[in-house]
C-alpha cells in the first residue's frame, strides 16, 4: 500500500467515525422556545398556535414573523453530480447537504434542512421543488448535472418569489470572479482585454463565462473548452448551453487555446494542463487550477515552467484557494435579511466585490493565528480573503443585502 493509500485510509476511516459518533449525521434540530411548563407547551401547539396559523392565513407575509421560514434555507440535490463522485443517487448525497447545513449555520446562523430527491426527469425534480418550496425563505440547488442544472433553476427562479441559487454555479463563478479581478490588478491586465480559456463547459464554467462578461469581459475572447475541445461556433453537437458560449475561431485544441492566452480557469479534472501549454501562454498568466483534489496542473510543477503567474487552486494547502464557503452562507443571509424574492446579477455582482475589496485590507490577528501566519498581505500568495476571516458575514451580506435593496428586489425597507 503506498503512502497515498494511506493517507486516504486514515482520513476516510476518521471521517466514518465522526459521522457516526456520537450519534449518526451532522445536524439536527433545536427548539428555540420554552418549553419547561403546561402554559409553554399551550403557546407552542394547541391551542395557543392556532392565533398565529389565522394570521398567517390571512397574511401569508405573517409566516416571516412567527414560523423560522425566514432563517431556513432548502439545500436540494437529485444527486446526480456529487462532488467528484458523480451520480451516486441522491440519498448518498446526502452526507454532502447536511455538511453544507453545517457551514450554513456556522458561517451564517442560517437553518436547513436537507431533502434528498428521487427524480426520474427534471420536470419532476423542479415540479416537486416547487410543491416544497412554502417551507423555506430559500432555496439552495446542490450537486446537480449539467445541463439539467440550467434548467430546472431557471424554471424554479421563474415560478417561485423566494431565492433560488445553485452555488456549483454561481457561487463559483463569484469566488473565481473576486480573485480574478485581484490577479489582474497585480498583473497589470484588464479583463476586457484578456484572452481567457474555461476548461470545463458545465454548471461552473457556463456560470463563469456569464458572470465574467457581466463584469466586462469580451465574450470574443473567451474560449471554453469540453471534451471535445473548443466550443466553436462552427459544431453542430452543441446544447443550448453551450451554443451561448460557443465563439467563431479556427481554434480546436485546448492547446490551441492557451497559447498566447492571459488568463486558464480549470473547472474540469486533473492534470489537463501540460508544462508546454503553460508555457506557451502570455506573459504575467493568470492560473486558476480549481479540480479537486488534483488539479488541471499542479502548484509545484507550474512553478518550474512560469515564475510570472499567479495561481489559484481549490485546495486548502496551497495559497489563494478558491472555496464556495467565501460565499454561498453569506450571499443567502445578505438575501434572506432583505427578504429578497431572487438573488439576481446585481447581488453576486456585489459580493464579488465585496471580496475583492476585503482582500486589501489588513489581515486581523486572528485569521493569521488560525493559518499559523506571521503576516498576511494582498499579493500574488493572497488574492482571496481566507474562509476563517469573521470579517466576511458583515461585508457580504451587507453589500448583498444593499444591492437587492438597490435592484428592487427585496421586502425589507431599507434602515
Amino acid at each position: 500500500m503506498s503512502k497515498t493509500d494511506n493517507a486516504d485510509k486514515e482520513i476516510n476511516d476518521a471521517a466514518l467515525l465522526y459521522h457516526e459518533q456520537p450519534k449518526p449525521g451532522k445536524i439536527a434540530t433545536e427548539v428555540t422556545k420554552p418549553t419547561k411548563t403546561q402554559h409553554d407547551l399551550s403557546l407552542a401547539y394547541t391551542p395557543g398556535v392556532a392565533e398565529p396559523v389565522r394570521r398567517i392565513a390571512d397574511n401569508i407575509e405573517d409566516a416571516y414573523r412567527y414560523t423560522a421560514k425566514g432563517n431556513l434555507v432548502g439545500v436540494i440535490t437529485d444527486g446526480t453530480a456529487v462532488l467528484g463522485l458523480g451520480n451516486v443517487g441522491s440519498l448518498a448525497g446526502k452526507p454532502v447537504m447536511e455538511g453544507k447545513g453545517v457551514l450554513f449555520k456556522h458561517f451564517a446562523d442560517i437553518d436547513v434542512f436537507d431533502i434528498e430527491v428521487d427524480a426520474p426527469s427534471p420536470q419532476a425534480f423542479i415540479e416537486t421543488v416547487k410543491q416544497i418550496a412554502p417551507t423555506f425563505g430559500g432555496i439552495n440547488l446542490e450537486d446537480i448535472a449539467a445541463p439539467h442544472c440550467f434548467e430546472i433553476e431557471d424554471a424554479l427562479k421563474e415560478a417561485l418569489d423566494i431565492p433560488v441559487f445553485h452555488d456549483d454555479q454561481h457561487g463559483t463563478a463569484i469566488i473565481i470572479a473576486a480573485g480574478l479581478l485581484n490577479a489582474l490588478q497585480l498583473q497589470e491586465k484588464q479583463l476586457a482585454d484578456a484572452s481567457i480559456v474555461i476548461i470545463g463547459a458545465g454548471a461552473a464554467g457556463i456560470a463563469t463565462i456569464r458572470l465574467l462578461i457581466s463584469l466586462g469581459a469580451q465574450p470574443g475572447n473567451i474560449y471554453a473548452i469540453d471534451r471535445k475541445g473548443v466550443i466553436h461556433t462552427g459544431r453542430d453537437d452543441l446544447n443550448i448551453y453551450k451554443q451561448g458560449v460557443a465563439v467563431d475561431t479556427d481554434r480546436r485544441s485546448l492547446a490551441d487555446a492557451m497559447n498566447g492566452a492571459d488568463i486558464v480557469i480549470g473547472v474540469s479534472g486533473p492534470d489537463l494542463i501540460t508544462e508546454e501549454m503553460l508555457a506557451s501562454m502570455a506573459d504575467k498568466p493568470i492560473v486558476f487550477a480549481l479540480s479537486n483534489p488534483v488539479p488541471e496542473i499542479r502548484p509545484e510543477v507550474a512553478n518550474k515552467v512560469r515564475n510570472d503567474m499567479i495561481m489559484a487552486t481549490g485546495r486548502s494547502d496551497y495559497p489563494n484557494q478558491v472555496n464556495n464557503v467565501l460565499g454561498f452562507p453569506f450571499i443567502f443571509r445578505g438575501a434572506l435579511d432583505a427578504r429578497a424574492t431572487c438573488i439576481n446579477s446585481e447581488m453576486q455582482i456585489a459580493a464579488v466585490h465585496a471580496l475583492k475589496e476585503l482582500t486589501h485590507e489588513a489581515v486581523p490577528q486572528d485569521v493569521l493565528e488560525a493559518y499559523e501566519l506571521d503576516s498576511l498581505e494582498f499579493s500574488p500568495g493572497y488574492i482571496i480573503p481566507k474562509p476563517l476571516d469573521s470579517r466576511l458575514r458583515e461585508r457580504v451580506s451587507n453589500a448583498v443585502k444593499q444591492a437587492a435593496i438597490d435592484s428592487g428586489v427585496a421586502k425589507t425597507p431599507a434602515a
